[in-house]
């Protein structure tokens, strides 16, 4: 197919976003006073890039935020080990994707802010960087941006697809725009049954699984960093608290507190989601006694510390490789979801999850059933987890040794998929 369908609602929306276009340097402008943009790169949102294309075929990878960004890194290896000639550039949608990537992307890979999904900025972008093939991931369907890039016979892929339910309900609202959409793929991988049913519903043509955040390598791991950890934390447990969000810090820390205090000597690592929110996380946990400490600050664990907050940026493995149980974060309220436990998983982690985990469902199905994680419905029910795990270092250990080999077996789908995506690259 070289061209998207234009059904009215893809035209009113080109239409809108042309028209609102000449508001968005602004617009960027003051969410980079806000920190949500990256004052010296706000043009590559607007489809104008400061470095030049390298010779020779592209490849355009695509992931919004964080996770979605990782996953793409054994993609991405993949990609470099069939095709060492294919140059690849790797856009993101966020400041802290960029700051991940910049310390994660191998030698050679290319990153650049996606740009808004107007007209002009995509035609730009496209025009500019002239991609053979754009791998998106997960549920970026940006209309201007698809059929910009199929009118120029791009060759699209979206990987490790994922649909919610509220966004199947709402695609169905316009049933002839999502059909034209997702038939604009050459190739669609859906990363689990639901969203593989719903894209069905929408007559989406769909491939096998591939959800690539079950896919990689263990995060990188400082020994230098653990080594400093082992020293600070004496003879003392660690219980890590991984991508929390607001209104759990303190839920966690109230339960490792219950748990503390009927077990071995333990102290408590906190590493928010958004590092920004380092300085607000410990305020919160020195009013509730404890006494913290900032590693965004510059500020030591000592013997003294009682908790510790881990707000900064590619560290993460440390604190794993360091903890003797894993908390984690985004599933102990509402709305989140959840987050990929398979990162601390391949280090070998005891991870305990909250009920909320919609986003990684099937994940922590399989792990609960391979006893590779633990399940708390609430503060409660987590106090009591974590004082079992202080307690018996030996079942940690086990828990933690089912979660690797879990996390072991889960790269033969990347395989599979590989001979299906490498057909549409460039030649």
């Amino acid at each position: 197919m070289s061209a998207v369908r234009r059904t009215l609602p893809l035209a009113l929306y080109a239409a809108a976003t042309g028209l609102l276009e000449p508001l968005a340097p602004a617009l960027l402008a003051r969410r980079a006073g806000a920190g949500k943009e990256d004052p010296a790169r706000l043009s590559e949102r607007l489809g104008r890039p400061a470095m030049a294309r390298p010779e020779g075929p592209l490849a355009w990878l695509h992931g919004v935020s964080v996770g979605e960004s990782l996953s793409l890194l054994p993609l991405i290896a993949a990609l470099q080990a069939a095709r060492p000639d294919l140059n690849l550039l790797v856009t993101s949608g966020t400041v802290t994707s960029a700051a991940v990537l910049a310390r994660r992307l191998p030698p050679g890979v290319i990153h650049q802010f996606a740009p808004v999904d107007a007209p002009g900025a995509a035609a730009r972008f496209l025009n500019h960087w002239r991609p053979g093939a754009a791998l998106f991931v997960e549920s970026e369907l940006w209309p201007n941006l698809i059929v910009a890039a199929k009118r120029r016979e791009v060759k699209l892929a979206l990987l490790s697809a994922r649909m919610t339910q509220g966004s199947a309900q709402g695609w169905a609202r316009a049933p002839a725009t999502a059909r034209s959409l997702l038939q604009a793929f050459d190739l669609i991988l859906p990363q689990d049954a639901e969203t593989e049913t719903r894209l069905k519903r929408l007559d989406a043509d769909v491939g096998p699984h591939l959800n690539l955040k079950l896919v990689g390598d263990a995060p990188p791991v400082d020994g230098n960093l653990v080594m400093e950890l082992d020293v600070g934390l004496g003879n003392r447990a660690a219980v890590l608290a991984a991508s929390t969000h607001p209104g759990e810090e303190l839920l966690i820390a109230e339960a490792f507190r219950a748990a503390a205090a009927q077990g071995p000597p333990a102290m408590l690592i906190v590493a928010p989601r958004h590092p920004d929110r380092g300085p607000g996380v410990a305020a919160d946990l020195a009013a509730r006694g404890f006494a913290v400490a900032r590693r965004g600050a510059g500020e030591a664990l000592t013997a003294k510390t009682t908790a510790y907050v881990a707000d900064t940026l590619g560290e993460l493995g440390a604190f794993y490789a360091a903890a003797d149980a894993v908390v984690m974060g985004g599933s102990f309220v509402e709305g989140i979801g959840g987050h990929n436990p398979l990162e601390a998983a391949r280090l070998g982690c005891a991870i305990v999850t909250g009920p909320h985990v919609f986003n990684a469902r099937e994940i922590y199905a399989e792990m609960l059933a391979d006893t590779a994680a633990i399940e708390a419905f609430d503060a409660a029910a987590l106090g009591r987890h974590l004082r079992g795990l202080l307690a018996n270092p030996v079942i940690a250990r086990r828990i933690g040794e089912a979660a690797q080999d879990y996390a072991g077996r889960q790269g033969a789908a990347l395989t599979a998929a590989m001979a299906l995506i490498e057909p549409l690259l460039p030649a």
